[in-house]
């Protein structure tokens, strides 16, 4: 393969704040798919959802043209514009977007806008009431454009615009969901940690290999790329990262998976936690936490495995955090922490 040829990667955004400690809600592995669109000559948008960076293939063509990847409609020849519904993940409350025009420089919207709408239905109907969370916003080719989010409220629904026509490669929509599991049963086991139930990582010392938001996804990890994985430590210290519970919770049950980690797990892993009732800020988390109660004593990890711990949690009651330690460094795929939710 000759050097112009090479398939080229989109560099990732650079976060601010609002979104670093938020989650995708339109991440296709939490359940967020497209409902419709008006045109999808060029590229569908199941490609704009993708959660892995956009690519750029120089010499790759298919029945309809350049094959592209992300969102992409015809050349429009007449009036009005083009538009997608997406279904979000889940109920949730939006902090900003991400809109990334990457590898699309000819050929890339040149602007959007974004309502949404909150419904228990599949697809909103026709009397469904939306809601302007972006406002016309102008877009450049060929790079991520973080936009903050105009309303407030809980969103299941968002209705792309792009004026008139033309891609995007990848739709990002951070935020937070909406926790269901404070009305569940007295007596229910369920997983404080999921990224689902409202779970979300708030601040960790390292992430070079993979998003410690990877920890908190439903399943099993699909490869080593699908784990929260650190660099090589070379100092001492271990690696660390903190999740904010979907709920206050007391903790019987904490399962770790290093699943396709094998010459690259941790060694040894132990969990702290403690009840933050003000919810804290990243920084003064990371500066308490490390004088949190134990919650899992130092444990030994093993390769490519499921971990389950009951016996040796301990009883230090209600929680709202808890602080994963890997010893030294390395990777895990899923954290998975089972409470009862406190009343």
């Amino acid at each position: 393969m000759t050097a112009p040829d090479r398939i080229r990667i989109a560099e990732p955004a650079d976060l601010p704040d609002w979104a670093k400690s938020a989650s995708n809600l339109a991440d296709p592995r939490l359940g967020a798919s497209p409902v419709s669109a008006s045109d999808e000559f060029f590229a569908p948008v199941t490609r704009m959802l993708d959660p892995a960076p956009a690519e750029f293939h120089p010499g790759r063509y298919d029945d309809h043209g350049k094959w592209m990847d992300g969102w992409e409609t015809r050349r429009r020849r007449g009036p009005g514009h083009d538009h997608c519904i997406v279904r979000l993940a889940g109920r949730g409350t939006i902090r900003g977007f991400d809109i990334d025009t990457s590898h699309f420089t000819g050929n890339y919207a040149p602007a959007v806008s974004i309502e949404a709408t909150c419904t228990e239905r599949e697809e909103p109907g026709d009397d469904a009431t939306w809601t302007e969370v972006l406002p016309l916003t102008a877009l450049a080719g060929n790079r991520h454009h973080l936009l903050e989010c105009l309303a407030g409220g809980e969103w299941t629904h968002l209705r792309v615009h792009i004026f008139p026509d033309g891609g995007i490669a990848r739709l990002r929509v951070y935020g937070v969901f909406c926790s269901a599991i404070r009305e569940a049963a007295a007596d229910a086991l369920v997983d404080l940690a999921a990224l689902t139930n409202g779970a979300r990582p708030v601040a960790w010392n390292d992430s070079h290999f993979g998003s410690v938001e990877n920890l908190l996804l439903p399943g099993r990890g699909v490869d080593m790329g699908d784990g929260w994985e650190t660099r090589r430590r070379r100092e001492p210290g271990h690696d660390w990262c903190i999740v904010a519970l979907a709920a206050p919770g007391e903790i019987e049950r904490i399962e770790i998976d290093t699943a396709h980690f094998k010459g690259n797990f941790p060694d040894r892993c132990s969990v702290q936690a403690a009840c933050i009732a003000d919810g804290g800020t990243p920084a003064s988390l990371v500066a308490q936490s490390m004088f949190w109660p134990v919650l899992l004593p130092e444990s030994p990890l093993s390769a490519d495995a499921e971990h389950a711990f009951a016996s040796t949690v301990a009883r230090i009651g209600p929680v709202t955090h808890v602080r994963l330690n890997i010893i030294p460094d390395g990777g895990v795929s899923r954290l998975r922490v089972w409470g009862r939710v406190a009343r």
